[in-house]
Protein backbone atom coordinates (compact mmCIF):
# COMPACT_ATOMS: atom_id res chain seq x y z
CA UNK A 1 0.00 0.00 0.00
CA UNK A 2 1.55 3.40 -0.98
CA UNK A 3 0.40 6.81 0.97
CA UNK A 4 0.67 10.56 -0.24
CA UNK A 5 1.06 12.78 2.45
CA UNK A 6 2.36 16.27 0.74
CA UNK A 7 5.54 15.40 -1.22
CA UNK A 8 6.62 12.52 0.84
CA UNK A 9 5.33 8.92 -0.28
CA UNK A 10 5.09 6.13 2.21
CA UNK A 11 5.03 2.34 1.43
CA UNK A 12 4.49 -0.18 3.71
CA UNK A 13 6.74 -3.08 4.39
CA UNK A 14 8.02 -6.15 5.71
CA UNK A 15 11.27 -6.27 6.21
CA UNK A 16 13.52 -9.17 7.15
CA UNK A 17 14.74 -9.29 10.89
CA UNK A 18 16.83 -11.72 12.83
CA UNK A 19 13.76 -14.09 13.45
CA UNK A 20 11.62 -13.01 10.94
CA UNK A 21 9.46 -10.00 9.46
CA UNK A 22 9.22 -6.84 10.90
CA UNK A 23 6.82 -4.15 10.00
CA UNK A 24 8.65 -1.53 7.79
CA UNK A 25 7.60 1.80 6.08
CA UNK A 26 9.64 3.43 3.11
CA UNK A 27 9.95 7.56 3.54
CA UNK A 28 10.07 9.26 -0.31
CA UNK A 29 10.43 12.79 -0.74
CA UNK A 30 9.82 14.86 -4.19
CA UNK A 31 8.44 12.73 -7.09
CA UNK A 32 9.02 9.25 -8.04
CA UNK A 33 11.73 8.07 -9.64
CA UNK A 34 13.32 4.76 -10.95
CA UNK A 35 15.99 4.50 -7.68
CA UNK A 36 17.80 6.39 -5.62
CA UNK A 37 21.49 6.49 -4.58
CA UNK A 38 20.90 7.04 -0.75
CA UNK A 39 19.45 5.59 2.08
CA UNK A 40 18.75 6.41 5.84
CA UNK A 41 18.09 2.84 7.68
CA UNK A 42 15.93 4.44 10.99
CA UNK A 43 15.50 2.98 14.43
CA UNK A 44 12.58 4.40 16.48
CA UNK A 45 12.26 5.07 19.90
CA UNK A 46 10.69 3.67 23.03
CA UNK A 47 13.08 2.46 25.35
CA UNK A 48 13.79 -0.93 23.73
CA UNK A 49 10.44 -1.85 25.82
CA UNK A 50 7.62 0.30 23.61
CA UNK A 51 7.48 2.69 20.57
CA UNK A 52 6.04 1.72 17.30
CA UNK A 53 6.36 3.58 13.80
CA UNK A 54 3.43 5.04 14.43
CA UNK A 55 4.79 7.24 17.19
CA UNK A 56 7.87 8.32 14.95
CA UNK A 57 5.54 9.25 11.59
CA UNK A 58 5.32 12.69 12.33
CA UNK A 59 9.52 12.77 12.70
CA UNK A 60 10.27 10.43 9.47
CA UNK A 61 8.02 12.68 7.47
CA UNK A 62 10.35 15.42 8.84
CA UNK A 63 13.54 13.52 8.23
CA UNK A 64 12.81 12.37 4.53
CA UNK A 65 12.09 16.24 3.81
CA UNK A 66 15.02 17.42 4.73
CA UNK A 67 17.05 14.66 3.71
CA UNK A 68 16.07 14.89 0.10
CA UNK A 69 17.46 12.59 -2.30
CA UNK A 70 17.82 9.59 0.78
CA UNK A 71 14.92 7.25 1.11
CA UNK A 72 14.18 6.76 4.73
CA UNK A 73 13.30 3.20 5.83
CA UNK A 74 11.72 2.97 9.21
CA UNK A 75 11.93 -0.49 11.01
CA UNK A 76 10.19 -2.34 13.84
CA UNK A 77 12.78 -4.25 16.25
CA UNK A 78 11.99 -7.04 18.65
CA UNK A 79 10.78 -5.39 21.47
CA UNK A 80 11.95 -6.82 25.44
CA UNK A 81 8.80 -8.19 26.27
CA UNK A 82 8.96 -10.41 23.80
CA UNK A 83 12.86 -11.08 24.01
CA UNK A 84 15.66 -9.13 25.54
CA UNK A 85 19.23 -8.07 24.34
CA UNK A 86 20.29 -9.37 22.30
CA UNK A 87 17.35 -9.76 19.79
CA UNK A 88 16.86 -6.13 19.21
CA UNK A 89 20.32 -5.87 18.28
CA UNK A 90 20.50 -9.02 16.04
CA UNK A 91 17.39 -6.89 13.82
CA UNK A 92 18.81 -3.86 13.82
CA UNK A 93 21.83 -5.77 11.62
CA UNK A 94 19.64 -7.83 9.96
CA UNK A 95 17.18 -5.10 8.64
CA UNK A 96 20.38 -3.90 7.31
CA UNK A 97 21.24 -6.37 5.57
CA UNK A 98 17.84 -7.07 4.00
CA UNK A 99 18.25 -3.51 2.73
CA UNK A 100 20.78 -4.52 0.83
CA UNK A 101 19.90 -7.73 -0.66
CA UNK A 102 16.47 -6.16 -1.21
CA UNK A 103 17.57 -2.76 -2.94
CA UNK A 104 15.92 -3.53 -6.21
CA UNK A 105 12.58 -3.88 -4.20
CA UNK A 106 13.04 -0.77 -2.62
CA UNK A 107 14.13 1.44 -5.17
CA UNK A 108 17.83 1.77 -4.20
CA UNK A 109 20.81 2.05 -6.08
CA UNK A 110 22.54 0.36 -3.15
CA UNK A 111 25.48 3.05 -3.52
CA UNK A 112 25.30 4.92 0.39
CA UNK A 113 23.44 3.53 3.16
CA UNK A 114 23.28 5.42 6.55
CA UNK A 115 21.79 4.59 9.91
CA UNK A 116 19.85 6.75 12.17
CA UNK A 117 17.38 6.43 15.56
CA UNK A 118 16.16 8.33 18.36
CA UNK A 119 17.02 7.55 21.86
CA UNK A 120 16.65 3.66 21.85
CA UNK A 121 16.92 3.59 18.58
CA UNK A 122 19.80 5.40 18.22
CA UNK A 123 21.94 2.96 20.66
CA UNK A 124 20.62 0.31 18.36
CA UNK A 125 22.14 2.51 15.07
CA UNK A 126 25.34 2.80 17.01
CA UNK A 127 25.11 -0.98 17.57
CA UNK A 128 24.41 -1.78 13.66
CA UNK A 129 27.24 0.71 13.08
CA UNK A 130 29.49 -1.77 15.28
CA UNK A 131 28.08 -4.68 14.28
CA UNK A 132 28.62 -4.12 10.31
CA UNK A 133 32.38 -3.85 10.67
CA UNK A 134 32.55 -6.63 13.17
CA UNK A 135 31.07 -8.92 11.12
CA UNK A 136 32.44 -7.39 7.65
CA UNK A 137 29.10 -6.09 6.11
CA UNK A 138 27.35 -4.23 4.67
CA UNK A 139 29.33 -1.17 4.49
CA UNK A 140 28.55 2.09 6.01
CA UNK A 141 28.75 5.84 4.95
CA UNK A 142 27.26 7.64 8.27
CA UNK A 143 25.45 7.00 11.45
CA UNK A 144 23.54 9.72 12.57
CA UNK A 145 22.55 9.27 16.60
CA UNK A 146 19.89 11.27 18.00
CA UNK A 147 19.95 11.72 22.03
CA UNK A 148 21.06 8.05 22.18
CA UNK A 149 21.18 5.69 25.01
CA UNK A 150 24.35 4.32 24.76
CA UNK A 151 25.44 3.89 28.73
CA UNK A 152 23.11 1.39 30.94
CA UNK A 153 25.12 2.07 33.70
CA UNK A 154 23.57 5.74 34.12
CA UNK A 155 26.73 6.42 34.97
CA UNK A 156 27.13 10.51 33.70
CA UNK A 157 26.95 13.07 35.21
CA UNK A 158 23.92 14.68 33.12
CA UNK A 159 22.01 11.38 34.70
CA UNK A 160 23.15 11.56 37.85
CA UNK A 161 23.46 15.01 39.20
CA UNK A 162 19.89 15.35 38.38
CA UNK A 163 17.61 17.54 41.36
CA UNK A 164 15.12 15.43 42.99
CA UNK A 165 11.75 16.23 41.79
CA UNK A 166 13.27 17.79 39.14
CA UNK A 167 11.20 17.17 35.71
CA UNK A 168 14.01 15.19 34.02
CA UNK A 169 13.70 12.49 36.84
CA UNK A 170 11.15 11.09 35.13
CA UNK A 171 13.21 10.56 32.21
CA UNK A 172 16.05 8.72 34.51
CA UNK A 173 13.91 6.72 35.68
CA UNK A 174 12.34 5.95 32.55
CA UNK A 175 15.60 4.91 30.94
CA UNK A 176 16.52 3.13 34.45
CA UNK A 177 13.34 0.80 34.04
CA UNK A 178 13.91 0.12 30.29
CA UNK A 179 17.31 -1.16 30.78
CA UNK A 180 16.18 -3.33 33.31
CA UNK A 181 13.52 -4.77 30.40
CA UNK A 182 16.24 -5.24 27.73
CA UNK A 183 19.08 -6.11 29.91
CA UNK A 184 17.95 -8.22 32.66
CA UNK A 185 21.49 -10.21 32.60
CA UNK A 186 23.71 -7.82 34.67
CA UNK A 187 26.43 -8.76 32.93
CA UNK A 188 25.06 -7.99 29.36
CA UNK A 189 25.47 -4.60 30.29
CA UNK A 190 28.99 -3.97 29.93
CA UNK A 191 28.62 -5.88 26.23
CA UNK A 192 29.00 -3.29 23.75
CA UNK A 193 26.50 -4.39 21.50
CA UNK A 194 24.10 -3.53 24.67
CA UNK A 195 26.54 -0.33 25.91
CA UNK A 196 28.51 1.28 22.74
CA UNK A 197 29.48 4.16 25.46
CA UNK A 198 31.72 1.36 26.89
CA UNK A 199 33.38 -0.36 23.96
CA UNK A 200 37.05 0.15 24.02
CA UNK A 201 37.09 -0.74 20.27
CA UNK A 202 35.74 2.41 18.15
CA UNK A 203 37.86 2.57 15.12
CA UNK A 204 37.10 2.29 11.90
CA UNK A 205 33.72 3.24 12.14
CA UNK A 206 31.53 5.53 9.73
CA UNK A 207 31.27 9.12 10.80
CA UNK A 208 29.17 10.41 13.08
CA UNK A 209 26.47 13.33 13.50
CA UNK A 210 25.53 13.07 17.62
CA UNK A 211 22.56 15.07 18.79
CA UNK A 212 21.78 15.61 22.46
CA UNK A 213 19.71 18.16 24.00
CA UNK A 214 20.75 21.15 26.85
CA UNK A 215 17.82 19.44 29.27
CA UNK A 216 18.26 15.88 28.51
CA UNK A 217 19.74 13.59 30.92
CA UNK A 218 21.10 11.51 28.19
CA UNK A 219 23.87 14.76 27.10
CA UNK A 220 26.70 13.49 28.32
CA UNK A 221 26.38 10.40 27.15
CA UNK A 222 26.18 11.57 24.04
CA UNK A 223 28.92 13.93 24.04
CA UNK A 224 31.34 11.40 25.35
CA UNK A 225 30.70 8.57 22.57
CA UNK A 226 31.36 11.53 19.88
CA UNK A 227 34.49 12.04 22.25
CA UNK A 228 36.06 8.96 22.70
CA UNK A 229 34.85 8.13 18.55
CA UNK A 230 36.79 10.94 17.48
CA UNK A 231 39.96 9.79 19.65
CA UNK A 232 39.61 6.52 17.56
CA UNK A 233 39.74 8.54 14.37
CA UNK A 234 36.25 8.58 13.35
CA UNK A 235 34.63 11.69 12.07
CA UNK A 236 31.83 12.49 14.70
CA UNK A 237 29.87 15.71 14.95
CA UNK A 238 28.65 16.39 18.28
CA UNK A 239 26.02 19.40 18.16
CA UNK A 240 23.58 19.98 21.69
CA UNK A 241 20.20 21.13 20.89
CA UNK A 242 18.15 24.09 22.56
CA UNK A 243 16.39 22.69 25.69
CA UNK A 244 13.07 21.41 24.95
CA UNK A 245 10.21 19.20 26.69
CA UNK A 246 10.66 15.93 26.77
CA UNK A 247 7.91 14.76 28.91
CA UNK A 248 4.59 14.41 27.10
CA UNK A 249 4.05 11.47 25.13
CA UNK A 250 6.32 11.27 22.10
CA UNK A 251 7.70 14.60 23.32
CA UNK A 252 11.61 12.44 21.83
CA UNK A 253 10.05 12.73 18.15
CA UNK A 254 9.07 15.89 18.47
CA UNK A 255 12.31 17.37 19.41
CA UNK A 256 13.96 15.63 16.82
CA UNK A 257 11.94 17.41 14.44
CA UNK A 258 12.85 20.72 15.83
CA UNK A 259 14.20 22.81 12.70
CA UNK A 260 17.72 22.41 14.28
CA UNK A 261 18.26 19.15 14.29
CA UNK A 262 16.72 19.00 10.82
CA UNK A 263 19.34 21.62 10.02
CA UNK A 264 22.12 19.64 11.66
CA UNK A 265 21.05 16.30 9.65
CA UNK A 266 20.35 17.97 6.41
CA UNK A 267 24.17 19.39 6.52
CA UNK A 268 25.37 15.95 7.59
CA UNK A 269 23.92 14.18 5.27
CA UNK A 270 25.11 16.73 2.76
CA UNK A 271 28.52 16.63 3.98
CA UNK A 272 29.08 12.95 3.09
CA UNK A 273 27.70 13.12 -0.15
CA UNK A 274 30.18 15.86 -1.29
CA UNK A 275 32.95 13.47 0.57
CA UNK A 276 32.16 10.35 -1.62
CA UNK A 277 31.48 12.41 -4.52
CA UNK A 278 35.10 13.78 -4.16
CA UNK A 279 38.01 12.56 -7.00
Amino acid sequence: MTLATAAINIRQLQAGGAAGPLEARLYAAGPATPRRDSLIVFFHSGGFVGGDLDEADHFLRHLAGCAGEHLVLASRYTLACERPFPAAAEDAHAVLGWARKNRVKLGWSGKHLVVAGIEAGANLAAVAALMARDRGRPALDGQILIMPMLDPGLSTCSMREIPVGASEACVAETCAASYRGYLPNAADRSHPYASPLQSSRLRNLPPALILSAEDDPLRDEAEQYGARLAACGVTATVKRMDAVPLLEPGARNECACQSQALREIAGFLGALQEAVCLP
